[in-house]
């Protein structure tokens, strides 16, 4: 799965847990993935398509190409 080349964020794993039966069979596992895109970079001067989350380019840590 994609991960972020910044900030190593990928997805994240848990339990979703029904309201009404949540002691008993009322929880499922669940996949909650982070908005991580596919864009073309600048680093050292050449161009590079790497996977970078959304929230570490609005931070401006990245210089798109």
């Amino acid at each position: 799965m994609a991960r972020c080349a910044i900030c190593d964020k990928g997805a994240h794993f848990g339990r979703s847990v029904s309201h009404t039966r949540s002691n008993v069979s009322g929880r499922s596992n669940k996949m909650w993935k982070s908005n991580v895109k596919s864009v073309r970079v600048k680093v050292n001067g050449a161009t590079k398509k790497m996977y970078v989350c959304t929230s570490c380019l609005r931070a401006g840590k990245v210089e798109r190409a």
